[in-house]
């Protein structure tokens, strides 16, 4: 990134930061900088607020969600953490709000502010088991609609609850306890070619000398 263009982003970026601490001085927390980025954390209180006076406030703009996306933080008090990306295109610049909640804990949906928050907060309640409290639509967005649990959580089983497949006799897909046919097997990671040809690695396996 061209010096002078980063230099003026940062500025910009240090007035927002100001901005925001002038209209929410009580219930603000500190701005951080990760990466020269500025995040900017807040409650489910003045989320709504925050994301209003960010984008229609002459010195922020951010007109555009790009993203919101669901954190779990397992040994925190405030387990989940629902991270909102925003940018202003007429001040080339972006910004990170983060909202902790706690399990269960519902987050104010905000489709009246960007409509296209609605399938973003689909997302992250179908992936983190995050409510968003008025959402009009609060299904499933990327797994079935029977689907058990949520997938991105950190205590979700890798192999998941049940497996799927269609079943010829009844003629429909149908769910069942997962089961491995196997044992996990025992992999050395030495060559994937062993037989075919001698590859460095190989006389590991085999007590050779190189």
């Amino acid at each position: 990134m061209n010096e002078s263009l980063f230099e003026n982003q940062q500025m910009q970026l240090q007035l927002v930061a100001k901005a925001v601490q002038q209209q929410f001085p009580k219930n603000f927390l500190q701005p951080t900088w990760p990466l020269n980025e500025l995040t900017l954390a807040c409650s489910p209180v003045n989320i709504k607020q925050l994301l209003m006076f960010l984008k229609q406030d002459v010195s922020c703009l951010f007109d555009q969600l790009i993203d919101i996306c669901g954190v779990d933080h397992l040994s925190r008090p405030k387990r989940f953490e629902v991270v909102y990306h925003l940018l202003s295109l007429r001040n080339n610049i972006r910004v990170r709000l983060k909202l902790p909640l706690s399990v269960g804990e519902p987050a104010p949906s905000i489709v009246d502010l960007f409509p296209n928050a609605g399938w973003y907060e689909r997302e992250t309640w179908d992936l983190f088991g995050i409510p968003f409290e008025g959402n009009p639509d609060m299904r499933r967005l990327l797994t079935d609609y029977g689907f058990e649990g949520h997938p991105l959580r950190k205590d979700f089983p890798l192999t998941g609850y049940v497996e799927v497949r269609y079943d010829e006799v009844q003629k429909k897909v149908v769910y069942e306890p997962v089961k491995l046919a196997q044992e996990f097997r025992r992999f050395d990671f030495i060559s994937p070619w062993e037989g075919i040809l001698q590859l460095p690695g190989d006389e590991k396996a085999k007590g050779l000398k190189p």
